[in-house]
């Protein structure tokens, strides 16, 4: 897999995906469970793109953000 996700779209992939998994915690603990493992299932994936670097819907559109710009090829 060749990296496509950059290091500001890292980040804010990062910080949507932290929030998303205490969005899906606090859905838990209100017995919104259907909220919860929606938003719980987001947050990993976009956590799994900071950590991998690589974003399967990227690819599918050509997007690559590693050079800085948020261009499509």
């Amino acid at each position: 897999m060749k990296r496509n996700v950059g290091r500001r779209d890292r980040i804010v992939r990062g910080v949507l995906g932290i929030w998303l998994l205490v969005v899906g915690y606090a859905a838990y603990l209100d017995d919104e469970h259907e909220r919860a493992v929606i938003a719980g299932i987001a947050g990993f994936g976009l956590l799994t793109n900071v950590v991998l670097g690589f974003c399967g819907g990227n690819l599918v559109f050509g997007i690559d953000t590693t050079d800085g710009s948020c261009s499509a090829e």
